[in-house]
């Protein structure tokens, strides 16, 4: 009886310490379990931080990039108008050496005329000096004596009258070449301010420069923490493949779909960082959404989704770059497989992802003929439904235009 009791006590403490050791396993796991969606969490928050960073870095650096062309379009401007200036300059200097020329060449004649003035003169007074002894000698007649006078008086009166009149054109001359100096001196002030315009505008479109090649250097070390943080494999080889993939078959603009991959899920980088709890998407959904994982054999406790938005009251759960509600996905999956042939699609591969994007796009009318206007009302009704004209409200955030500026320029995403 105490060999039974005895073994029974024994395996009694066995059991307990089994239960122990299990209970301790249990509490490791949970533990462990615990930790691991914590750090989820915190690793979604720091992805979220990070992206809101690259963000606003991107747009204080379109920003700089504005006011940099704003700043070239004035230098421009301001060494045309120097250019313009320095041939005015050029041009008065040119006139003022004729006139001090023409002045120069006036003062020449005025010298001469009286030279032959004073001959005159000089001929009068000699003339002059003894008017009788030329009567005694016979060698002059009184007439021609008053002949000679009127002749040398009419002569000097024409001299008088020249050099009246070179003297006048002096004056004038005097008075332009004034006129000029002052004209010179006025161009050399404005070149001066323009000058020194130039030398400021110079100023800022170095600090500009230096302001992008910091922003590049933060931007691409904001991306790396993001890749980092959300394990992103995209390229942008790969998405533009995909997108030109998807353009072909629906005959949309490749540059628009790229664009609006910026806005979705920046080229495909970020498309989600909760689960479906966490999203908290409605339950249909959640059921829309399992059965869409079941059937890729994903684990739909893990495949992450977007999370709930933060500056406005609603839920979570878009799927990969094109970012479909599971319920709105299921609506294309048969004209997604017909494209890609893809049976069932795949809402994170990245080729399915942007074809059920651009055949959505494409049901709006003039999508496909490349009017801006349409693809600006098309993103609007991809972003919020029949509610979309509140999202292309050209007095508020316009998210239509938005796409049509990333079209243009979603390189600068891979700067």
């Amino acid at each position: 009886m105490a060999k039974i009791r005895k073994s029974w006590y024994n395996a009694d403490s066995c059991m307990k310490v089994k239960i122990i050791i299990l209970s301790m396993l249990v509490a490791v796991f949970a533990l462990a379990d615990a930790g691991f969606f914590a750090v989820s969490v915190r690793a979604e928050e720091d992805a979220q931080d990070v992206q809101e960073k690259l963000e606003k870095t991107i747009d204080k650096k379109e920003e700089v990039e504005q006011e940099l062309s704003t700043a070239q379009t004035m230098l421009q401007k301001t060494q045309a108008q120097i250019g313009t200036t320095k041939n005015l300059l050029n041009k008065t200097e040119s006139e003022m050496s004729r006139k001090e020329k023409e002045i120069e060449n006036l003062e020449q004649r005025i010298e001469l005329n009286k030279k032959i003035l004073e001959s005159y003169v000089q001929e009068m007074y000699m003339g002059g000096q003894d008017p009788l002894l030329g009567l005694v000698a016979g060698e002059k007649s009184i007439n021609d004596m008053s002949e000679n006078f009127d002749q040398i008086l009419s002569i000097k009166e024409k001299v008088l009258l020249i050099l009246e009149d070179i003297d006048q054109a002096k004056d004038e001359l005097n008075g332009v070449k004034e006129e000029l100096e002052e004209k010179k001196e006025d161009h050399e002030k404005l070149l001066s301010v323009q000058q020194g315009q130039q030398y400021e505008i110079n100023s800022d479109i170095k600090e500009a420069q230096a302001s992008l090649s910091e922003l590049n250097a933060k931007i691409n070390k904001l991306r790396g923490e993001l890749s980092k943080l959300l394990g992103s494999a995209v390229s942008f080889k790969n998405v533009t493949d995909a997108a030109s993939f998807a353009a072909k078959v629906t005959g949309i603009r490749k540059d628009y779909l790229l664009g609006v991959l910026v806005v979705e899920s920046n080229l495909g980088r970020y498309t989600g960082g909760c689960n479906y709890k966490e999203s908290r998407m409605s339950g249909a959904r959640a059921e829309t959404f399992k059965n869409i994982c079941k059937e890729l054999d994903y684990n739909y406790q893990k495949q992450k989704v977007s999370c709930p938005p933060s500056g406005y009251s609603g839920t979570g759960g878009a799927m990969g770059v094109a970012q479909f509600m599971p319920d709105t996905w299921v609506g294309y999956k048969s004209s997604i497989a017909a494209v890609t042939g893809h049976n069932p699609p795949d809402p994170w591969n990245l080729t399915d992802g942007v074809v059920a994007m651009a055949l959505k796009l494409a049901k709006v009318d003039g999508v496909k003929q490349h009017k801006k206007s349409a693809e600006a009302k098309a993103y609007c009704i991809y972003l919020a439904g029949g509610n979309w004209a509140a999202y292309c409200d050209s007095k508020g955030v316009n998210y239509g235009e938005k796409v049509l500026y990333w079209a243009d320029n979603y390189e600068k995403m891979m700067d």
